[in-house]
């Protein structure tokens, strides 16, 4: 996975508790992981508020940066390092299959040549195909099966040109204290403690073409891992669907749950019981969109506090000063100057 780096790719954020996950084989190996996250443009600093998160440009470093420093694209979570190129060479490879289910059975060979302690086949019944992994440990975290994961499927859902949407998710792991960055790039229905891990989508999917080639791999693996983390997000979500709603339009005019259920062909009663049933606050959802907007603004050094507080809509820069404070537990202008400080030491 020969990554490199796009500023102006991908936008969103991430919460920093999958940072931390990101830097534990690291630092339990004895990397210097404040010096990884200076590297990576994360200030330090920012580890110490559960409430931050990161943008997705910034995440992206630290996995290119972890890749480099452990020559190790799987952040050191395997007995085996998956080592510098190795996704480069598969996702390379597999270009030249015929359609996904010969391009899944490569990628699930190579993976178990690369790796230890996952080994994973596939099989279908009854019009699902059931990806299962067997581990040769216990089970390992969350953030291990999502990461492997997220390989995969990113890689499937290029190669064909489509998201594939998966149904369920089922594993062995203990569930994370905070599993909603996982859901919204995977699927609602992620199930913990359970006896065997799979992954389980629809049958037809394996009939796809193959429609990329080398030169659309080209642009694939120049912008790896920003569109395996953001490009093949859960599109059914009712709260991604709201979300992407209010990212295209101006804050000014967002509409409140009367006024946008409408939108939606529902009612707001429907509404409300489905943003429920995600275990979603249609307030708290509307303050977590300005808060990542927020984020994201304040990588452009361009635009001062003020131009972000009025294109957020708050009344004044002090308002907005004390919302930021209030979701992440850093004030802007500080998370602004951590931010630079240590982009301009790299």
């Amino acid at each position: 996975m020969e990554f490199r780096l796009d500023h102006d790719y991908f936008k969103g954020t991430i919460s920093i508790s999958l940072v931390h996950e990101a830097l534990l084989h690291a630092k339990q190996q004895g990397y210097d992981t404040f010096a990884l996250l200076q590297k990576a443009g994360i200030a330090p600093e920012l580890l110490h508020s559960d409430k931050t998160r990161v943008s997705v440009s910034q995440y992206a470093q630290l996995w290119i940066v972890l890749a480099d420093a452990m020559n190790d694209e799987f952040f050191g979570m395997d007995s085996h390092p998956m080592r510098r190129g190795s996704y480069t060479f598969l996702s390379k490879s597999v270009t030249q299959s015929a359609d996904l289910k010969q391009a899944l059975t490569q990628i699930l060979q190579f993976l178990n040549l690369i790796l230890d302690d996952f080994k994973s086949k596939f099989f279908v019944e009854e019009h699902y195909v059931y990806i299962v992994i067997q581990e040769n440990t216990l089970p390992k975290r969350m953030f291990s099966y999502a990461t492997y994961l997220m390989l995969i499927h990113g890689l499937m859902c290029w190669l064909c040109g489509q998201r594939i949407v998966l149904n369920r998710i089922q594993l062995r792991c203990t569930a994370p204290s905070d599993d909603h960055d996982y859901k919204v790039r995977f699927c609602d229905d992620i199930q913990y403690a359970a006896d065997e891990n799979y992954i389980q989508f629809d049958a037809n999917y394996l009939n796809l073409a193959i429609k990329q080639d080398q030169k659309t791999w080209h642009q694939f693996i120049l912008h790896t891992p920003y569109n395996l983390l953001v490009r093949y997000k859960n599109p059914n979500a009712l709260g991604h669907q709201i979300r992407k709603h209010f990212m295209q339009t101006a804050t000014a005019d967002w509409e409140e749950l009367t006024e946008l259920a409408p939108l939606f062909n529902m009612s707001e009663a429907t509404m409300q019981r489905r943003l429920k049933q995600e275990g979603i606050n249609f307030q708290q959802l509307k303050n977590d969109i300005r808060r990542d907007l927020a984020i994201d603004l304040l990588a452009q050094s361009h635009l001062t506090l003020q131009d972000i507080s009025e294109q957020l809509n708050f009344h004044d820069a002090s308002a907005f000063h004390r919302a930021f404070k209030k979701w992440t537990g850093v004030n802007p202008g500080m998370y602004r100057q951590k931010q630079q400080n240590e982009i301009s030491e790299v």
